[in-house]
């Protein structure tokens, strides 16, 4: 018999921690980190760094301009040092760029820093008490997640994240808030970009299930979970018509978080992730490289999964359901062909002319669920839907639809103070007629403007409930290392919402 498949054991983000004292005062570090600025051709030092510079005997400035540093965030200029005696385990001392000081310069600055101490042991840094509160969470969420890595080789990981990073010189306030801030949002990045990474061979809709319920004891969360049968009696059509030819079923996974204090009265939010673990394109397969990326499919799927473990340590003041389709879009005797017709949740008809057109079945039917059944406030859905999408943003910013305007405005501030930007595409009603079938409610490809289209499609399942789309295929994956952004898939998306449902009044105005 072979063996189970089972993950290897992953690197973890470095250790945090926060101290009042300088890095000349800490024994035992390897590489001490100071920021600085430059404007007009005039460098400005950060906190601590003069200090140190004259201590170890360096002229930092003077190795700023023989660079020919420019102040740009994330920039790095490497000191190299030979420690002796009280500091005998130093090694290295690292400037780096904080450009105009803005929390996304603090996030690529700590995004550098990470890449810049790839497998040291410990450093202590000056760098996020050169701004306040927001910046340290930024500096921190930039560290962590540029520190992401992911392997499967016999021997281990070919490199480890820095061991701890001590973030040092911050006297003044308690920022232990703050630092739980950036753990929190920096760890839903990781998670949700850790499970998008994980190979089809292994994440099977009963994988991510089985994730799930493991996430839910861990934080205190309700978990609910669909098999097929259980699904097709209930009248999933599109979840079970999407995974029936794989030899992975479907499942459908809910969760669920309360704040403390909940009542009856207090409103739910349900989020709904696309969870295709991996996508063949169905009998209207892909072309090969169209298919090499395809396990992250299921990244909004993650990226709900990742938020829900995340809501209680941030305090989110509202109700939250987590709902996930999962499916594996499989090709074989089984398989959905061009002209099925699919019964969704609720009764609404589905002519399926393109089985690569999947996401929006699977989606359709836990959105018309939730409107069914869980009296929602707003439902926002999270799926790589579309390649139109990347067409019209390239691969750094995600696209969102909404039909309610102050729930587009909050998404929107959400994603730029996240480092998460996202651009508000039109739910235009002259498409609408490109859904029309000839024997169904609907039919799955109705053509271009495709993302449009399928929003268009998926609107139908909302209701009269607030609503809003994140189609992110065109940041499902980074094409290159890039701050906090490492090559692969993204997980794009987990910070945007934690931002907007962690905030006092999340709701507001909405409806």
């Amino acid at each position: 018999m072979p063996a189970t498949l089972a993950l290897p054991a992953q690197v973890s983000p470095p250790a945090f921690a926060l101290s009042d004292k300088t890095p000349l005062e800490l024994g035992g570090v390897e590489v001490m980190a100071f920021s600085f600025t430059a404007a007009d051709g005039v460098v400005d030092l950060g906190p601590e760094a003069a200090e140190t510079g004259a201590a170890l005997g360096l002229d930092l400035t003077e190795a700023l301009a023989a660079h020919r540093a420019t102040g740009k965030a994330g920039e790095i200029v490497s000191v190299p040092v030979a420690g002796r005696g009280a500091r005998s385990a130093l090694r290295l001392v690292l400037l780096v760029g904080l450009g105009d000081g803005t929390d996304a310069d603090f996030r690529r600055a700590g995004a550098a820093l990470a890449r810049a101490t790839t497998d040291r042991d410990t450093v202590a840094t000056t760098v996020a008490a050169s701004g306040d509160g927001h910046a340290l969470t930024a500096f921190v969420v930039g560290a962590m997640l540029g520190s992401f890595g992911f392997h499967w080789r016999s021997q281990g990981p070919e490199h480890h994240p820095v061991r701890r990073m001590v973030l040092a010189g911050l006297a003044d306030d308690d920022y232990s808030g703050d630092l739980e801030r950036g753990l929190e949002l920096g760890g839903a990045g990781w998670r949700a970009r850790m499970l998008s990474t994980v190979p089809s061979n292994l994440k099977s809709p009963q994988w991510l299930a089985e994730q799930a319920e493991t996430l839910a004891r861990e934080h205190g969360l309700a978990c609910e979970i669909w098999d097929e049968r259980k699904l097709a009696k209930q009248g999933f059509g599109g979840i079970v018509g999407v995974g029936q030819a794989s030899a992975t079923p479907p499942r459908l996974i809910r969760l669920d978080y309360a704040p403390t204090k909940a009542g009856r009265r207090t409103p739910r939010v349900v989020l709904v992730g696309k969870g295709i673990t991996f996508d063949t394109g169905g009998l209207s397969i892909k072309p090969g490289e169209g298919m090499t990326t395809m396990k992250r499919d299921m990244t909004g799927g993650a990226v709900v999964l990742a938020v829900m473990a995340a809501l209680g340590r941030l305090g989110c003041p509202v109700r939250v359901t987590g709902l996930v389709p999962a499916a594996e879009n499989a090709i074989g005797g089984n398989a959905l062909r061009p002209g099925d017709v699919l019964t969704q949740y609720g009764g609404r008809t589905t002519e399926v002319l393109n089985t690569d057109a999947e996401g929006r079945l699977v989606l359709a039917d836990a959105m018309a669920y939730a409107v069914d059944h869980l009296d929602p406030a707003v439902i926002v859905d999270v799926a790589t839907l579309t390649g139109a999408m990347k067409v019209a943003l390239g691969q750094r910013v995600g696209g969102f639809f909404a039909n309610d305007e102050r729930l587009a405005t909050r998404l929107f501030e959400a994603g730029e103070a996240s480092g998460e930007p996202l651009w508000r595409m039109p739910l235009e009603p002259d498409y609408e007629d490109t859904l029309a079938s000839t024997v169904a409610d609907s039919k799955n490809n109705p053509g271009g403007p495709g993302a449009i289209t399928a929003a268009l499609f998926l609107q139908h399942f909302a209701g009269d409930v607030p609503w809003a789309h994140l189609d992110l295929a065109s940041v499902g994956d980074s094409p290159s290392e890039s701050f906090e952004w490492t090559t692969g898939p993204s997980g794009f998306g987990a910070r945007a919402l934690l931002t907007w449902l962690t905030g006092p009044e999340p709701l507001a105005g909405i409806g």
